[in-house]
């Protein structure tokens, strides 16, 4: 249901219901042809402001039965009242002149007004139902280009977060070159440091030999040379 078509439609019926209101009074006050067009287009009237109802019945199906009910009873009100309006036409045109004429040529009047009435309410339905589709198509294509929209806003979010989590594996790139450039660094200092070690440890060694030699030809001289 859209309220906007139904807000739309009931515009349409007022201003039908407004002319057809007032066509009464004129039809009565008028005489020969220009009463005949005046019963036509009563008529043609009539028919559209049916066709509007009806699209509005439509319109009321699916909607919430708080909204969907006292609108129906509205439309019956509608219905009544367009029902006294044919009655005061009819029967002001039965006291006219008209009435008075033979039965076969009422009947001929009322024949052709009858066949170009219904010829209208069929355009005017076709009208009602042309309106509805464009409508329809209207209201896809919004929908169909908010949809565009909002994947149009996701995929430049999905952008951008991806640029943004490019630079955070830059960066971590970058922190992990130099990383492995301190690893290298220390990598190097432990190969100096052990070689410092063995030196040491040789050179230690040397001396602690240097020392028992020492040591050695001391005791040798002290105690066994004479």
């Amino acid at each position: 249901m859209s309220s906007e078509e139904l807000e739309k439609l009931h515009e349409i019926y007022k201003s039908l219901y407004d002319e057809l209101e007032l066509m009464p009074q004129r039809i009565f006050r008028c005489h020969g042809e220009e009463r005949k067009r005046l019963v036509r287009v009563f008529d043609e009237r009539i028919g559209e402001a049916e066709e509007v109802l009806q699209s509005m019945d439509r319109e009321l199906i699916g909607a919430p039965p708080s909204f969907r009910n006292p609108m129906s009873t509205k439309i019956r009100l509608y219905r009544r009242d367009l029902g006294k309006l044919q009655r005061d036409v009819r029967s002001s045109d039965q006291g006219s002149g008209l009435a008075g004429r033979p039965g076969e040529n009422r009947q001929g009047i009322y024949a052709s007004q009858n066949d170009h009435s219904t010829h209208v309410q069929s355009q005017r339905a076709l009208l009602i139902q042309g309106t509805a589709s464009l409508n329809n198509a209207t209201a896809s294509i919004e929908r169909s280009q908010r949809i565009a929209a909002e994947t149009d806003q996701v995929g430049n979010d999905i952008i951008e977060e991806l640029g943004e989590q490019r630079d955070q594996l830059d960066r971590t790139r970058d922190r992990l070159v130099h990383t492995g450039e301190n690893l290298s660094r220390s990598r190097k200092i432990l190969r100096s440091m052990s070689r410092r070690l063995v030196t040491n440890k040789l050179l230690l060694s040397v001396i602690i030999v240097m020392e028992l030699g020492v040591l050695g030809a001391v005791v040798y001289l002290k105690f066994f040379r004479k």
